[in-house]
C-alpha cells in the first residue's frame, strides 16, 4: 500500500466515524435540554413554587444540583440533578426515559397535540416517566422542541445524493369543525458514502403538483445535488415536478406500486398468478429482456381477458425500468420505494395516538420528530450500499467511449 493508498484509507475511516456520529449529535442536544427542563419543573413542582420566585406557598427550596451521566440512543448526556433543602429529590423520569421506545421529542409534540386534555397530558407523561408533567410544562417544552425540530428540517444539505426515494402520508386534520386530509411529503437519500439521510419533511396540503413542486424546489434550493435516479409512485404532480426542476434524473416508477396498480384490475383468485407474471419481468437480467418478457405477459393478460390489465402493463411497464442503467447490486434496493415505505409506515404507527390534528404544522412537527429520531438510530448510521460500484460503472462507461 502506497502513501496516497494509506492517505485514503485514512480519510475514508474518519468519515464513517464521522458519519456515524453524527445524526446522533443533532438530537443529543435536544435530549439534554429537554430532560433538564422536565426534571426543573419536577422540582418546581416539589417546591410549589418556581425557581427564584417568592411565593407564600412555597414549601422548600433549591440547593443547587448534581452533574449525572445518562446513556441514551443518542449518545451520553448530561443531567443536572437538582437538589432541595428539605426533601429528598426523587424522580422517575430517567430510568422510564432509558427503557422507551419513544423519542422524547415524539413524546412532548404528542402531549402537546393530545393536550387539549390536561388529563390526557397526565396520563401520557406517567406512563411514560412515572410522573406527571403539567400541561402548561408540556406546551413550554414543546415550543423548544419545535424550533430544533425546525432547524433539523430546513438546515443545508450537504454533499452528494444520488438515489432518492419520494413519497407522502396523508393524515387528518380538525379545520371548522371538520375532518380534512393534510399530506407530509418525505424525501430520503443515498450519500456517496452509501448511507442514507432524510432529506427534507414537508406539508403539502395535498400531494398534488403544487405540493411536490415547492417540496423539489425547497430541496434543491437547500443544496440537494448529485441527484442521477429519484424513486417513488406516480403520485399526482410528482413525475412533472421532477422533470421540471431536475431535469437531467431519472424516475424509477415503484416495481411494487405498479403491481397494486395493475392488481386493481384483476379478480382476487387471479392475483397470485399474475402476481408471479410482473414479477418475472423485473427479474430479467437486463431491460432488453425484460421488455421481451414484458410483451409475453401482456398477450398472456389479453388471453385471460384482463384487458384493463394488460392496457396498463403495455402503458406504463417501462416506466419501472429506469433501475437497469445501474449497477445490478443496487436494484433490489432501488427498482421499489420500499425504503420510504416503512419508513413513513413507522411515522403513521405513531401519528394514530393524536387522531385529527389541529393544523397541518402540527402533522408536520410529529412526522418529522419521527424520522429525525429514526435516522439517529442504526438506520442512519449503517452503511445502506456500496456506491463504489456505481462509480466503476462511470469509470467503465468514460473508457468504452475513449
Amino acid at each position: 500500500m502506497n502513501d496516497s493508498t494509506k492517505s485514503l484509507s485514512k480519510v475514508i475511516r474518519i468519515d464513517e466515524s464521522e458519519i456515524r456520529g453524527h445524526l446522533d449529535e443533532m438530537v443529543r442536544g435536544t435530549v439534554e435540554e429537554t430532560l433538564n427542563a422536565m426534571l426543573d419543573a419536577e422540582a418546581d413542582e416539589m417546591c410549589n413554587a418556581q425557581r427564584y420566585e417568592h411565593s407564600p406557598d412555597r414549601i422548600d427550596t433549591r440547593a443547587g444540583s448534581y452533574k449525572r451521566k445518562l446513556h441514551t440512543k443518542a449518545g451520553e448526556v448530561e443531567v443536572k440533578m437538582p437538589k432541595l433543602r428539605k426533601q429528598t429529590f426523587e424522580t422517575a423520569i430517567i430510568e422510564r426515559y432509558r427503557r422507551r421506545d419513544i423519542s422524547i421529542e415524539e413524546a412532548i409534540v404528542q402531549m402537546y397535540l393530545a393536550g387539549v386534555s390536561v388529563r390526557r397530558v397526565e396520563d401520557v407523561t406517567e406512563a411514560l416517566w412515572g410522573t406527571r408533567v403539567s400541561s402548561g410544562t408540556v406546551s413550554n417544552l414543546n415550543k423548544k422542541v419545535y424550533k430544533h425540530i425546525e432547524r433539523w428540517r430546513t438546515q443545508e444539505i450537504k454533499g452528494s445524493f444520488a438515489y432518492v426515494y419520494l413519497d407522502g402520508i396523508v393524515l387528518k386534520r380538525s379545520w371548522g369543525g371538520e375532518i380534512k386530509n393534510v399530506s407530509v411529503l418525505a424525501a430520503i437519500g443515498v450519500d456517496s458514502d452509501g448511507y442514507r439521510r432524510i432529506l427534507g419533511v414537508s406539508e403539502g396540503h395535498k400531494e398534488d403538483k403544487a405540493g411536490w413542486l415547492g417540496f423539489l424546489k425547497e430541496l434543491k434550493k437547500r443544496g440537494l445535488s448529485g441527484v442521477r435516479l429519484m424513486i417513488s409512485d406516480a403520485c399526482l404532480g410528482l413525475v412533472e415536478s421532477i422533470a421540471e426542476v431536475f431535469p437531467d434524473t431519472d424516475w424509477q416508477r415503484c416495481a411494487v406500486h405498479f403491481y397494486r396498480n395493475v392488481f386493481s384490475h384483476v379478480p382476487r383468485g387471479r392475483m397470485r398468478e399474475v402476481a408471479a407474471m410482473l414479477k418475472a419481468i423485473h427479474a430479467q437480467e437486463n431491460r432488453e429482456a425484460a421488455e421481451r418478457k414484458s410483451k409475453d405477459v401482456i398477450s398472456k393478460l389479453r388471453d385471460m381477458k384482463l384487458k384493463a390489465a394488460a392496457d396498463l402493463v403495455e402503458k406504463s411497464i417501462h416506466e419501472t425500468f429506469a433501475y437497469f442503467a445501474y449497477p445490478p447490486q443496487h436494484w433490489l434496493k432501488i427498482k421499489t420505494n420500499n425504503p420510504m415505505e416503512r419508513l413513513l409506515k413507522e411515522a403513521r404507527r405513531r401519528t394514530k395516538v393524536v387522531g385529527a390534528f389541529p393544523d397541518g404544522n402540527s402533522a408536520l412537527m410529529l412526522v418529522a420528530a419521527r424520522l429525525r429520531h429514526v435516522s439517529s438510530t442504526t438506520w442512519g448510521t449503517r452503511k445502506y450500499m456500496n456506491m463504489n460500484l456505481l462509480n466503476e460503472m462511470d469509470q467503465e462507461a468514460i473508457h468504452s467511449v475513449a
